[in-house]
């Protein structure tokens, strides 16, 4: 009784905070528009209060990453024009990490017994896969963005897989793609006129965001046909 109880302030506090975020359009501040008009104040605000905007930057995205909310791409470009590369991709990589750790277990304290109870029958294959291969399968879904990170937070909070090794594979899994947005994000605050757009850097970004799928994928499979062979 309790725990039906729990589960229903949780839904509720969760249903609370995204109907907020939508009712009161706040997704206008997680966009690229309001990101570059806010660039200057944002970068004097940081330059006075360099601990407390970071406290506040990873306190936003970790809020953005559990509610499942769209902005997190902007987040991150936001962390590379803010912080610059290296403290931007800390920040980053460990907001992410336990944003996307927090929706993971809200799915699973949420809805994995009703979905485990329900289609128990049906998921053993899926079940026993993730309790054998789980690592690496999530390693792979994090390396090759295939799926919307948020999808694979939820799905995964109702699979066997151990909340330590969901953390960890992700942080390592999500460190490449960060690094590259955050890199992009870097370049993007440079821009102050429309020729900045064709700086050899940004080029640059923009020509990893469009290779690094094809990279991973490769990575992906190299991976996975090294681990077929040591079997």
């Amino acid at each position: 009784m309790k725990s039906r109880i729990s589960k229903v302030m949780i839904g509720l506090v969760i249903a609370g905070l995204v109907a907020v975020f939508f009712g009161f359009d706040l997704g206008q501040y997680l966009s690229f528009d309001f990101l570059k008009s806010r660039q200057s104040a944002l970068a004097t605000f940081y330059a006075e209060h360099r601990l407390m905007t970071m406290a506040i930057y990873m306190a936003v995205y970790i809020l953005v990453a559990a509610l499942s909310l769209p902005g997190a791409a902007v987040m991150t470009l936001a962390g590379g024009a803010i912080f610059g590369f290296w403290i931007g991709l800390v920040l980053v990589s460990f907001a992410s990490s336990i944003g996307a750790t927090l929706a993971f277990l809200a799915a699973r304290f949420l809805l994995k017994d009703y979905v485990q109870n329900r289609f128990g029958s049906r998921l053993k294959t899926v079940n026993h896969g993730i309790e054998k291969d789980g690592a690496f399968y999530l390693f792979t879904l994090r390396l090759v963005p295939v799926f919307p990170f948020f999808v694979i937070n939820l799905v995964m909070g109702l699979t066997p897989i151990r909340t330590g090794v969901f953390y960890a594979v992700s942080q390592v899994g999500m460190l490449a793609g960060t690094a590259v947005y955050v890199n992009a994000g870097t370049q993007l605050g440079q821009i102050d006129s429309l020729s900045g757009i064709l700086s050899p850097g940004l080029i640059f970004s923009f020509v990893l965001l469009g290779i690094f799928p094809f990279i991973a994928k490769k990575t992906a499979t190299l991976i996975q046909a090294r681990k077929a062979l040591v079997k």
